[in-house]
């Protein structure tokens, strides 16, 4: 049937429709494109965000991954409480592809975390099943393994397999008894070397050549070379395991160390990678015939550059020859410093300018590139160049803003800085730079335990090769409170990372100083009038944060006190077991600093010295000829015979400086 014609007010009220439509449409695709926009304009939430910037960014914006940002890291706020994480995380294990699928599983991980937490194991049963079914690979899910393996230990044989070297893993490992799990994948695991020698001593027997060489290899990483030697038996190691256990011996008593030469003489004569690696180990051997061992080596091996060096520093070759030749070495460093602190104390000081210039400073670590600038300010005082000294100490601050050397530098310029540590946070949130967007939307988030669990899986639990890679995992290892281990693998990385400019430098030197026990040692600051700044400073080198560590020697705690002093400093028998309470060691180890810098007449040289040495070793020192402790501190340091000693003093009063200068700004401290 035909349609009638429209209209012309039909007509016109259809265009008139269409053209209200089309304008609506418009609209809501400006709109659309307006919100869209906004989402991108916005910063990415991170740690440095206010609870109350989360919070709102929780409740109102446009964005689901944003609000899902902000609930991890309100989840993540050290001061939450369970009830708290479960109602922030409700509702965000969504999304299976990219980084949506590894922050899905973590929201499932830490959803199932807080309402067991809160007393709803049911509900946790629930989240656990239903990250698995989800995320059966993702890393999250060795904690669902962990948690349901418990009526179900199918599950946790599942984890061993699939997750080896994750934590979770690792804690049924030990719980299961399983000594030969934790020495391939997790010998530094808490309670592990309690497992190994156990199981070394007590199925020795039965134990196959393979088994024995990993619990070997495990006990090489915990430092026990001689119960390695044990443990193996008469089963002879690897040639990879040979060279770690001579690594561990050189650090032991003289007979240990003669036994490491041996042991990497016969390997250096090998063809190969690991010959090069023994030759290297060799060269900083103090065994009394290492240096003749080292001329007997193949010639390829001769002519590098750690076995030239060491030749060098024993009058045998030319030094000069050695730096021209290798000076990006970090055999070549030491040599130059060795050669260079010898004219120092002999006060040749054109002899220590030229050796000091062997080297360009601005190829060397910072840490190093600081050294030789300062020594070079100083010998060019010495010589009557009052102008260059200067500019070199304006290098040496730029070189290293913190740190002993600057504070030195500072010193010499005669500039003074009133400087204190901050009753706040000594750093502000950074990107970790991992190279991998999973980890780093992790840490991005706040979740550094995830991230190290996610990194230490990806590593399968191969310690770190790479400076980067010791910056890296130094960074997460901190980060969830290893610091033991966290901060010798951050300083490692510091001497050999290149040099990244002052504002990259302070950075990592903030990386290096956290605040650790803030009310404890305060309280022992305030109680004994000593220097919260040196109470930090010697901590932090003693221990490195961590209460409950031995040294060889027999001290404990944070402060590192010998049981015999911290009983005489506080009226009683003290063991081992008190020292390891931080307020307790806090409180003795400033009462004994103060004893220390009363006896020194304030002195810090003569005090820290004192701290590592005693303060009768010291006392001897002080009446050496040549050297005033008073008038040049520096010169007096390098002359300490003890080379622990030497070190440790340097290392304790950069501390200390740097301690007091975190709270400076960027600008002050990079000028």
């Amino acid at each position: 049937m035909a349609q009638r014609p429209l209209s012309a007010e039909q007509r016109q009220s259809l265009l008139g429709t269409a053209l209200i439509g089309l304008c609506c449409l418009g609209t809501g695709i400006a709109l659309a494109a307006g919100r869209q926009w906004l989402v991108q304009l916005a910063p990415p939430l991170t740690p440095n965000n206010s609870a109350a910037e989360l919070a709102r960014n929780r409740r109102q914006s446009l964005d689901p991954d944003r609000r899902r940002d902000a609930a991890l890291l309100l989840s993540a706020q050290p001061k939450s409480t369970p009830e708290e994480r479960r109602y922030w995380l409700q509702g965000q294990g969504w999304g299976n592809h990219g980084s949506n699928r590894v922050l899905a599983a973590i929201s499932l991980k830490r959803a199932a975390q807080a309402a067991q937490a809160s007393g709803r194991p049911q509900e946790a049963q629930v989240l656990w099943g239903e990250l698995l079914r989800r995320f059966p690979q993702e890393p999250a899910s060795a904690d669902a393994l962990y948690a349901l393996g418990r009526r179900q230990p199918k599950l946790r044989r599942t984890l061993l397999k699939r997750f080896a070297p994750h934590p979770a893993a690792l804690a049924a490992a030990l719980e299961a008894g399983d000594a030969l799990h934790l020495a391939r994948w997790g010998a530094r695991w808490p309670g592990a070397e309690t497992l190994l020698l156990q199981t070394c001593e007590e199925q020795q027997a039965t134990l196959s050549a393979e088994d024995k060489q990993l619990l070997a290899a495990g006990l090489v990483q915990l430092g026990r070379g001689q119960q390695a030697l044990n443990c193996l038996g008469e089963t002879a190691p690897t040639a990879e395991l040979q060279l770690r256990l001579a690594q561990i011996l050189l650090r032991g008593s003289r007979a240990q160390q003669t036994q490491a030469a041996e042991l990497l003489g016969r390997l250096a004569n090998r063809e190969g990678p690991e010959g090069f690696k023994a030759a290297r180990l060799l060269a900083q051997s103090p065994a009394p015939r290492a240096v003749e061992q080292l001329q007997q080596l193949p010639p390829s091996l001769q002519d590098s550059a750690p076995v030239q060096a060491r030749l060098a520093e024993a009058g045998i070759v030319d030094p000069a020859a050695v730096l021209s030749r290798w000076p990006n070495d970090p055999a070549s460093w030491e040599l130059q410093w060795s050669e260079a602190r010898q004219a120092l104390l002999q006060r040749d000081w054109s002899q220590a300018s030229r050796w000091l210039s062997q080297l360009n400073s601005a190829t060397l670590p910072a840490p190093l590139a600081a050294r030789q600038l300062f020594w070079q300010g100083w010998s060019a005082q010495q010589q009557g160049d009052q102008a260059s000294a200067e500019q070199f100490w304006r290098r040496t601050q730029r070189s290293q803003p913190l740190g002993y050397y600057s504070w030195r530098a500072q010193e010499r310029l005669g500039e003074t800085s009133n400087g204190e540590p901050s009753a706040e946070a000594l750093q502000f949130w950074q990107p970790l730079a991992s190279a991998d967007p999973r980890i780093d939307a992790l840490w991005q988030r706040g979740q550094a335990l995830e991230a190290w669990e996610s990194w230490r899986t990806k590593q399968g639990g191969k310690p770190p090769l790479h400076p980067e890679e010791f910056l890296i995992e130094g960074r997460l290892r901190t980060a969830i409170g290893d610091d033991w281990t966290g901060l010798g693998q951050l300083e490692r990385a510091s001497f050999r990372l290149p040099q990244i400019g002052c504002r990259g430098q302070l950075e990592r030197e903030r990386q290096l100083h956290p605040r650790r026990f803030s009310a404890e040692l305060s309280a022992a600051s305030q109680a004994n009038g000593v220097d919260l700044a040196l109470l930090l400073a010697v901590a932090k080198q003693e221990s490195r944060f961590s209460p409950t560590v031995r040294s060889v020697a027999g001290a404990s705690g944070l402060l590192q006190l010998m049981p015999a002093t911290a009983s005489e400093l506080a009226g009683e028998s003290l063991d081992h077991q008190a020292l390891s309470d931080p307020e307790r060691n806090g409180a003795l180890g400033a009462a004994y600093l103060k004893q220390l810098l009363s006896g020194a007449a304030g002195n810090l040289f003569q005090a820290i010295a004192s701290y590592n040495a005693g303060p009768g070793a010291v006392g001897s020192w002080l009446k050496r000829e040549g050297f005033d402790l008073q008038r040049e501190p520096e010169l007096w340091t390098e002359a300490i015979p003890y080379p622990e000693t030497r070190l440790y003093t340097k290392k304790v009063l950069g501390n200390y400086w740097s301690y007091r200068q975190l709270g400076q700004r960027a600008e002050d401290l990079c000028r």
